[in-house]
């Protein structure tokens, strides 16, 4: 007899309204509840591979890593997609039954611009012999893609948004 207590259920689970906001917060305020949810997974990706990504490089000091880190948050800045939206897009979304990811919008530039100056301090710490400043700063910064990637909260955007929506009168 098979143990069906512990089948999954294949019901979708609706995000919290928080994490909607969160994720409108992004960039996407224009997008309905709906399409935001359904943007969900996708908007995460990058975040969760750069995410792991850095946690490599930190954790190993490694600057090689961190600069290729840094190469990709450029990349983030300078493309349409980030580099990781395009294997979303391009590999994963249709297979997953999920909508191809927009382009990004300033509130993600901001985030990346603000990750390529950061890591460059972390591999600037770490090159410098510095590795206790290196682990120290990186712990605290490595906050911030953790977040996004576990529950949608991205402060560079909340930051991006206090400083040039607000005085446009964007409601969010």
């Amino acid at each position: 007899m098979i143990n069906t207590r512990f089948r999954m259920s294949t019901n979708k689970t609706k995000l919290p309204n928080y994490r909607i906001h969160w994720i409108k917060e992004q960039g996407y305020f224009h997008k309905t509840d709906a399409e935001v949810e359904a943007l969900a997974f996708g908007n995460r990706f990058a975040f969760r591979l750069c995410t792991t990504l850095l946690l490599i490089g930190w954790i190993s000091a490694n600057v090689w890593i961190l600069g290729g880190m840094m190469l990709i948050a450029f990349l983030g800045i300078v493309l349409p997609h980030h580099p990781f939206d395009y294997i979303y897009n391009h590999l994963l979304s249709e297979r997953m039954g999920k909508p191809k990811l927009p382009r990004r919008s300033n509130q993600l530039k901001f985030a990346c611009s603000l990750a390529t100056i950061l890591i460059g301090v972390i591999i600037g710490l770490f090159a410098s012999g510095m590795t206790t400043a290196g682990y120290v700063f990186g712990g605290t910064i490595m906050i911030i893609p953790i977040l996004v990637s576990a529950i949608d909260l991205c402060i560079p955007s909340k930051i991006y948004n206090a400083l040039f929506l607000s005085k446009e009168g964007a409601s969010i």
